[in-house]
């Protein structure tokens, strides 16, 4: 069953790159990502293997993630992944592998890039988010 675009736009609002879009915004993004199943033991993403050009959302299934060979975590549905691949042109810092079979929202730069160009509310609102991500804590 294929998600909704509703639902695309309520999973992405979850990611903490557009946790300060509105509806309306979350909306332009969802219609940007193709749906994919794949299964269990496909590798989505490879470390430093790659440069980054996609960003997942674990809509059902399961998926480990990798750094140095050793497991550093577990990806369950609602989870995302790869979000910086949407910015930045970098190889990626893991390996992520699908431990049971599932369903993903992929978001590719090429089709991103474009809509932050022609949306800079959409610009702000992640440069918020980055800078949100990477201002120190408060007590």
């Amino acid at each position: 069953m294929k998600v909704r675009q509703r639902d695309r736009a309520q999973l992405l609002g979850q990611v903490p790159l557009f946790s300060y879009c509105s509806q309306r915004e979350l909306v332009k993004v969802a219609k940007l990502a193709n749906e994919l199943e794949l299964p269990a033991g496909h590798t989505l993403i490879h470390e430093d293997a790659e440069v980054a050009y996609s960003f997942f959302v674990l809509v059902d299934g399961e998926a480990e993630v990798r750094r140095r060979n050793r497991r550093v975590g577990t990806l369950g549905p609602g989870d995302c992944f790869g979000e910086l691949a949407l910015i930045l042109r970098r190889p990626r810092t893991a390996t992520v592998t699908l431990t049971a079979p599932s369903r993903l929202l992929s978001i590719s730069a090429h089709n991103f890039r474009p809509l932050l160009m022609a949306s800079p509310e959409i610009q702000f609102k992640l440069l918020e988010a980055l800078a949100e991500r990477l201002a120190p804590a408060t007590t």
